[in-house]
C-alpha cells in the first residue's frame, strides 16, 4: 500500500513540472487550462484553482427598458475577487461587489456564499451594447466575455396611419411585434389617454359576444387585435397599441355615416351593399338603352 501511494505522489509531482515548464515557455496559459476544460470537468474544479463555469448564457438579447442580466459563475475563488469591465471604453465597474461607476443602473447581484457574479443592468438602452469582461484577480489574469444586444422593439399596426369605418360596422386593428427578445410581455390598449376597456358580457344574453374585446397571442411575434362591433361616431379617435417592452404604435380612427374613398374597412353592415363602381356601371348602361 505505502509503494502505491508513493508512486502516485512521483507521478503527480512530474505532473506538476511538466505543467510548470509548459507555462514557463508561454505554450499553455492558465486561462487556456480554465476555458479547456483541463482545470473544470463539467462543473467540477479538480485543481483547486478558480475556474470559469462555461456553461452559461454569454451572448444576451434584450429589449430597450428591460432589465438585463449577464451571469458570470467562479469555481473555487478563494481568497480572489471577481470584476466586471466594459470593454468598449475600458471601465472598470466593479470589484468584488463595490460599484466603480456612478451609473445606478449597474449593480452586481452575488448571493453569500453562492459562486454567482451576476451583473445587472437595469433600464438598458441601445449604447449599453456590446462586449463585458467578467474577471478574475489570479496571475495572470483570467477573463471571460459576454455580449449584450439591446435591441429597439417597435410595435406596430397594419393599414394606414388614418382607417376610415361605417357606422355599425366591425372595426379591426391588428398590432405587431416581432422584433426583441422572447420575453415580449404584454400588450394595453389606448383610445387617447384612456385605456380600452373592454365590454362585460350582456346579464339578458349571456350568449351575445362583448361589443368591445382584445385578443393577444404569443409566438415568435406578439399579436394583439382589439375588435368593436357596431362601430359608433363616439368610436372614433387616436388608438395606440401599447406594449411592455416595446415603443407604442398609433393610428387614427374615423367613424362615419358615409362612404370615404380612403383606407376603408367594410364591417357586416357593408355587406351586399353596391359600390361606387357598380352604380356608375348601371347607370352607363341605363343611358344607352335611352339613346
Amino acid at each position: 500500500m505505502l509503494c502505491r501511494w508513493l508512486a502516485v505522489l512521483v507521478l503527480a509531482g512530474i505532473l506538476l513540472v511538466i505543467e510548470a515548464i509548459a507555462i514557463s515557455q508561454g505554450t499553455f496559459t492558465r486561462d487556456q487550462r480554465v476555458l479547456s476544460g483541463s482545470l473544470v470537468q463539467g462543473s467540477h474544479n479538480v485543481s483547486g484553482v478558480p475556474a470559469f463555469e462555461t456553461n452559461v448564457p454569454r451572448n444576451v438579447t434584450t429589449a430597450v427598458g428591460q432589465t438585463a442580466f449577464l451571469h458570470c459563475r467562479v469555481h473555487q475563488l478563494g481568497d480572489k475577487e471577481v470584476s466586471w469591465m466594459r470593454k468598449r471604453d475600458m471601465h472598470i465597474l466593479s470589484a468584488g461587489i463595490l460599484m466603480y461607476t456612478s451609473d445606478l443602473r449597474f449593480q452586481v447581484i452575488h448571493p453569500d456564499k453562492s459562486e454567482n457574479w451576476t451583473l445587472q443592468i437595469k433600464s438598458p438602452q441601445q449604447r449599453d451594447s456590446g462586449v463585458y469582461e467578467c474577471q478574475v484577480s489570479t496571475e495572470p489574469k483570467m477573463s471571460l466575455n459576454y455580449t449584450l444586444n439591446v435591441v429597439e422593439a417597435r410595435a406596430r399596426i397594419l393599414g394606414t396611419a388614418d382607417i376610415y369605418v361605417k357606422t355599425g360596422s366591425l372595426l379591426t386593428l391588428t398590432c405587431l411585434m416581432s422584433q426583441g427578445p422572447h420575453d415580449l410581455g404584454t400588450v394595453a390598449w389606448y383610445r387617447g389617454n384612456q385605456a380600452v376597456v373592454t365590454s362585460p358580457r350582456s346579464e339578458n344574453d349571456v350568449e351575445a359576444e362583448p361589443r368591445i374585446t382584445v385578443e393577444t397571442e404569443w409566438s415568435d411575434a406578439l399579436t394583439s387585435r382589439l375588435r368593436i362591433t357596431h362601430a359608433k361616431l363616439s368610436d372614433s379617435g387616436n388608438y395606440s397599441c401599447v406594449p411592455t417592452v416595446a415603443e407604442r404604435a398609433s393610428v387614427n380612427v374615423h367613424v362615419i355615416n358615409g362612404e370615404h374613398p380612403a383606407a376603408m374597412q367594410h364591417g357586416n353592415t357593408a355587406a351586399g351593399s353596391p359600390t361606387s363602381k357598380t352604380v356608375l356601371v348601371m347607370l352607363a348602361f341605363l343611358l344607352g338603352q335611352l339613346r
